[in-house]
């Protein structure tokens, strides 16, 4: 496993990363005896870094790795966690419920302390509240040593720049803006570099759009997405490849992404997943998707309040 160091923190990251999502059934119901030997797969494959929030499973996500991580020792990997955001439509970034938060998330999964967290999805609430209140509030447990390094996540590119603009952050994450469909992180980069943060990137596949699987039921893609992706799915089939293996491979072959962060339920797909990592990427089919992918490239969707968005393009 190829590894990389985040910004300015010093903290090595692994390029392919576990997200545990998938713990909290967001995607679908889990076997648990699965579901906690992926972790441990996972990081047997040298994805020791692990990414998680209260928000995945509402608390399951971050209870299951309480339980798969018992007796592992604590130095041998990196642990993050989010706040602020705890149901589909409930959230909380006050600066009260960010110390109960931290607290919660460390009983929940036995641990003393935080590698990252961040503000999570931050899009859906007045973004001066997170400037103001929440990040100061997460800066203070920050120098009680529960939390190492802050930053924030989240889908419009727009509240990135809105956030840097007005507050330092250690690390940034952002998911479904670094794919074979959508490149928008890449064009933020250079800002992003100028404001010393280290660069997380997530969900390579976006959400099972550039994957062979059906897409969950929640998925926000237009009837045109939909069909451009299955038609590029089905070109790298037609080469003997999948089309998730092409993904995965883009989206890790930036350099200046620190991570990508990917999870599954699945030991297999996890395995999977760290061998493809491994495999050079086929640049003569990555052009061929690119191409068919031209017209839906960058297509976005909205999230949050619309004035925490960035204007739609297509």
């Amino acid at each position: 496993m190829e590894y990389r160091v985040l910004g300015q923190t010093g903290l090595k990251l692994p390029v392919l990363s576990f997200g545990a999502s998938s713990l909290g059934q967001e995607f679908r119901q889990v076997d648990l005896g699965e579901a906690l030997k992926s972790v441990r797969v996972a990081l047997d494959l040298g994805m020791n870094f692990i990414d998680t929030s209260p928000f995945y499973g509402r608390g399951m996500s971050e209870v299951l790795l309480g339980v798969a991580l018992r007796g592992v020792p604590r130095d041998s990997y990196i642990l993050g966690s989010k706040l602020g955001r705890y149901d589909s439509a409930h959230f909380d970034f006050s600066a009260k419920r960010v110390v109960e938060s931290v607290d919660v998330s460390l009983k929940r999964m036995g641990v003393e302390y935080l590698d990252i967290c961040l503000c999570h999805d931050l899009e859906f609430v007045e973004m001066s509240q997170i400037v103001e209140e929440t990040l100061p509030a997460l800066r203070r447990v920050q120098a009680q040593g529960k939390v190492r390094f802050v930053g924030v996540s989240g889908y419009p590119m727009k509240m990135f720049r809105y956030v840097l603009d007005r507050a330092p952050l250690d690390v940034m994450l952002s998911y479904n803006h670094y794919t074979l469909q959508n490149t928008m992180l890449a064009d933020l980069i250079p800002y992003l570099e100028s404001k010393q943060v280290g660069i997380m990137n997530a969900a390579p596949f976006s959400a099972r759009l550039l994957t062979n699987a059906p897409l969950p039921s929640w998925h926000k893609a237009t009837p045109l997405v939909r069909e451009t992706c299955q038609r590029a799915a089905a070109h790298c089939q037609s080469k003997g490849v999948d089309i998730a293996q092409l993904a995965l491979q883009f989206s890790l072959a930036q350099p200046k992404l620190t991570t990508c962060v990917t999870g599954s339920a699945s030991p297999e797909r996890v395995a999977e997943w760290a061998r493809w990592a491994s495999l050079p990427l086929d640049q003569q089919l990555l052009s061929e998707v690119q191409a068919i992918l031209k017209a839906i490239h960058n297509w976005f969707y909205i999230e949050g309040r619309p004035e925490n968005n960035d204007p739609l393009l297509i």
